[in-house]
């Protein structure tokens, strides 16, 4: 690359996000820890979907000593429907940390802020260019995408080549002096002008400098290696009434949902009637002492799709009304009125919903 040329798509899309960013909160401030919030936030999220969640969270949550001083089923709760829980789980780790360790002062550099939990490359050049102006560039999907295009890079972007390509690219194409609003304007033209399909091309400020646009490779840029196996996975729960209590347990394996509540739940390897999940031993042991529940026949049944992982789940309605409750080890009773105060699982709210 030239540095002319360089110089010249900075600029442009400089010129073009001062024309048409969107108006988000998190771009008025130098405020690292708000910055690094909504980063954490939009790393999974789309931006319409993550502006409320944002507001929510930096409302309860608005300095490093309040995150790191709450309790952890509080900030997953707060966090409930945007998935990923590790992203608030490492968060809340990440926040103790910067209160242990750096005195509860934001760290000021790169190497500082990779070294938190949670924290990437990305995230901290993120932070350091948007809160210090210091020169990191930004890579993230958006900028993958336009970088591809713009050079015409066939080098998949999920190998360590690929990586190593790019990283250099972003780097050479950064203004320097501006290091910040070049970030925002590169993520935001991905966002919004060079779309993953069907980009308008006509209307790009960049189609004078866009080598994939001269070569018609649009369409077919970036290239992934390959695609992560989807898993099928079936999951059978069980709403046990007593009056007005509902019975959850947590999830402490390290799996999906961790350290959120769901209701009492048997995993099967497919899809499984019941009459053969009340055979199953975890079934006994889920229920001890207990010959006969009042179980209704008919399920409700949900597809949950995660990034790599589709759930097929059914959720039984149990009436355990005057069976004495020597059964659901592990779980803990509570009123149904009171659930909005445990963090659970977006599949898990979905049936409450309806319930």
């Amino acid at each position: 690359m030239t540095k002319e040329r360089n110089n010249n798509i900075s600029s442009a899309l400089i010129g073009w996000y001062q024309q048409n960013k969107r108006d988000l909160p998190w771009r008025d401030t130098t405020d690292p820890y708000l910055i690094w919030i909504s980063e954490i936030i939009l790393q999974q999220t789309r931006v319409a979907q993550g502006l409320g969640y944002y507001l929510r969270f930096v409302g309860r949550f608005p300095d490093v000593k309040s995150l790191a001083e709450a309790d952890e089923d509080e900030v997953l709760t707060y966090w409930q429907g945007l998935g990923y829980y590790s992203r608030a789980r490492n968060l809340h780790f990440a926040a103790k940390t910067i209160v242990s360790n750096f005195s509860g002062s934001f760290p000021r550099n790169h190497a500082e802020l990779v070294s938190l939990k949670g924290v990437g490359e990305y995230t901290a050049a993120a932070i350091v260019s948007f809160a210090y102006g210091d020169p990191y560039a930004v890579l993230d999907g958006n900028v993958y995408r336009v970088l591809s295009r713009l050079f015409a890079v066939e080098e998949p972007i999920d190998t360590g080549i690929g990586k190593k390509i790019f990283t250099q690219l972003a780097q050479e194409l950064l203004d320097r002096h501006r290091p910040g609003v070049h970030n925002q304007a590169i993520m935001e033209f991905g966002a919004l002008q060079c779309v993953p399909s069907n980009p308008d091309c006509a209307a790009c400020p960049l189609q004078n400098n866009c080598s994939s646009l001269e070569k018609g490779l649009v369409a077919v840029l970036p290239k992934k290696q390959g695609k992560t196996k989807i898993q099928n996975r079936y999951f059978n729960y069980f709403d046990v009434r007593v009056g007005n209590s509902i019975f959850l347990k947590k999830r402490t394996e390290n799996d999906i949902w961790k350290n959120l509540y769901e209701l009492p739940l048997i995993e099967t390897t497919e899809d499984t009637p019941l009459e053969e999940i009340l055979k199953n031993q975890h079934f006994k042991e889920m229920f001890p002492e207990v010959q006969s529940l009042r179980i209704r026949g008919v399920p409700m049944e949900f597809k949950h799709v995660l990034s790599h992982r589709i759930i097929y789940a059914k959720f039984y309605r149990v009436d355990a009304n005057g069976i004495p409750l020597k059964l659901l080890p592990g779980c803990i009773q509570i009123e149904r009125e009171y659930l909005p105060n445990y963090a659970i699982s977006r599949l898990v709210s979905r049936y409450f919903e309806k319930n």
